[in-house]
Formats: C-alpha cells, sequence, structure tokens
C-alpha cells in the first residue's frame, strides 16, 4: 500500500498576528462595504449622537445660548427636582396619556377587528380612511380642534346650546384642555395603532379559531384563549410606543392653548415646559436637564408598562 494522505500544513506564523492589525487589515479589506454605509453613520454622529452628548453636558451649564458657559454642577437637576411646575408638568402629561391611550388603543383593537370582519365591504378603503388622520399636519388637526372646543364660538358649544343646554369653556378649565388634547391623540393615532392590530390578527392562524369551533368555544372564548395570547407582543409594541410618543406631547397643547399650558397651566405639558425654559426664557442649560429628565421618566415608564402587559405583577 501506498503512503497515506497528508493534509497540507498550514502557514505558520512564528509571532501571532496583534488583534489591531487584524482588525485593521479586515477593514482594509471591506472598505468599499463600509464606505457605502459610511454616510448613515456620518449623519448620525453629527445629528444624532453629538447632540445627546453635547445635550448631557450642557446640562450641568449654566448657559443663556449667547454668553459663556459657566458650570453650574448638578444645580440645575436639584431645581428641576424642586420646582413645582416641573412636578405639574409631569402630573398633566400622565394624565393626559391616561384620557387618551386607554381609550385609543381599545379603539384601535376594535377597528382592527372590524377591518378584520369578512362582512365589512370595502375595507381597503376603510383602511386607508384610518389611517390618514396619522400622515395629516399636526399643526392643522389642532387647530381645527381649537374651533371645535372654543369656548365662544366652538362646535360643541353650539351643538349644547341646540339642545338648550349651556356652553362650556372647555378652554378655561384644566380637565376642559386636557380633554380637548386627549381627543386629539385619539383622533390622531387610531388608524395608526389599528392598521398594527389588523397586521398582527392576520397572522394569526385560521385552524387555531377553527379548532376551537369544534371543540365548541365560544366567541368570547376563542378572543381570551387564542387572540389576546398570539396578540401579546402586537400590543406591547403599541404599548410602549403610545408611552414614548404620550411623554413627548407638545403640538397639540402648545397650538390649542399656548406655550404658557393655558388655564392654571391645564395643558403644560414635559415638552412643552422643556420648550418655555430653554426657548423663552433662555435657560438652556436647565432645558437639557429637563430633557434627560423625561429620558428617565420615559424608560421607567416604559419598563413598568411592559412588566404590566407581560402580566408580572411586581417589578
Amino acid at each position: 500500500m501506498g503512503e497515506p494522505l497528508r493534509q497540507p500544513l498550514e502557514p505558520h506564523h512564528p509571532y501571532p498576528v496583534p488583534a489591531k492589525r487584524k482588525l485593521s487589515s479586515e477593514i482594509w479589506k471591506h472598505r468599499k462595504e463600509y464606505l457605502a454605509i459610511s454616510p448613515f453613520y456620518l449623519l448620525f454622529a453629527v445629528f444624532g449622537l453629538f447632540p445627546i452628548l453635547f445635550s448631557m453636558y450642557l446640562s450641568f451649564q449654566k448657559w443663556d445660548g449667547i454668553g459663556v458657559m459657566t458650570f453650574n454642577g448638578v444645580n440645575n437637576y436639584r431645581f428641576m427636582l424642586t420646582d413645582p411646575e416641573f412636578w405639574k408638568a409631569v402630573g398633566n402629561t400622565l394624565l393626559i396619556w391616561i384620557y387618551s391611550t386607554i381609550p385609543m388603543l381599545f379603539s384601535a383593537l376594535v377597528v382592527a377587528f372590524l377591518l378584520n370582519a369578512s362582512f365589512v365591504k370595502f375595507r381597503t378603503f376603510f383602511r386607508i380612511g384610518y389611517f390618514l388622520p396619522n400622515v395629516t399636519s399636526l399643526v392643522a388637526v389642532s387647530i381645527v380642534f381649537s374651533t371645535i372646543f372654543s369656548n365662544n364660538y366652538g362646535l360643541l358649544n353650539y351643538i349644547f346650546t341646540s339642545f338648550g343646554l349651556d356652553p362650556v369653556e372647555w378652554l378655561n378649565h384644566t380637565w376642559g384642555i386636557q380633554l380637548a388634547v386627549s381627543f386629539m391623540v385619539i383622533w390622531r393615532w387610531v388608524g395608526y395603532n389599528a392598521v398594527i392590530y389588523l397586521a398582527g390578527l392576520q397572522s394569526i392562524p385560521s385552524v387555531l379559531y377553527e379548532a376551537a369551533k369544534i371543540d365548541g368555544a365560544s366567541g368570547i372564548q376563542s378572543f381570551f384563549r387564542i387572540t389576546l395570547p398570539n396578540l401579546r407582543p402586537i400590543i406591547l409594541f403599541t404599548v410602549i410606543t403610545s408611552t414614548i410618543g404620550g411623554m413627548q406631547i407638545f403640538t397639540e397643547p402648545q397650538v390649542l392653548v399656548g406655550n404658557d399650558g393655558g388655564a392654571n397651566g391645564g395643558g403644560l405639558t414635559i415638552v412643552l415646559y422643556l420648550y418655555r425654559e430653554a426657548f423663552i426664557n433662555n435657560y438652556f442649560g436647565y432645558g437639557s436637564a429637563v430633557g434627560w429628565g423625561m429620558f428617565v421618566l420615559i424608560a421607567l415608564f416604559s419598563i413598568f408598562n411592559w412588566k404590566v402587559v407581560q402580566g408580572k405583577g411586581t417589578l
């Protein structure tokens, strides 16, 4: 018999190649690919990463936007935590979120069920119609709703007086301002979330419902045993995105009642408070601190909602 075939020996390097040298050679090897994706990272570094880092630095400074910055330590954060106006803005934002998000997500789920029903005709037309408010100019929407809730010549007060009821000064009361802002949020985002729920409903296999029907399950049992468990990731997504969006409400109250939040500050949200302090009062350092405080609140609130939707009782 002949000699056994020998495997070719791999080239032996007497000295190991440094990791940095390997990395640089790999980068140079794929330089065309990195060059192709570099515009995104350059734009993100200039318009995304740099403002974030600069706002963190600015939150420890005292600056009016023109003069020289002076180091202020944690005084901006200390003042934020002791300012009653800030906590009033936090409370208003949470109330508007509760008034708008819960009815909005429930209505979106109902609309998605109707759009997914086989007995509904022209479903494509209704899907487009429900989604249109999401792409409508928010400033125009706010102006329209300001005429609907106007104290003197609003559409709602016209309807009330037509039935012999007294007109309501919606924009002169805290609850009226928050209700008007909540209706704007509901009108704008019901269609968007309905389309997301509709996609989730259409991804559920129909054989599950057929098997449940054969086993004698009712429609309510199928909803709680099949639909909700399969929609849980979709519901979690909509709750988190609604939380982030609800904590950043700005245009609706700003156009509706102005920068001061209206009567008794009922429409003063966190972002409107930040805008007033930073761009009207020119406290850019304090405005940056408020921005980071809002980031912490959004993170904590999102984690809380995620735990609730996941069905865990404790954090």
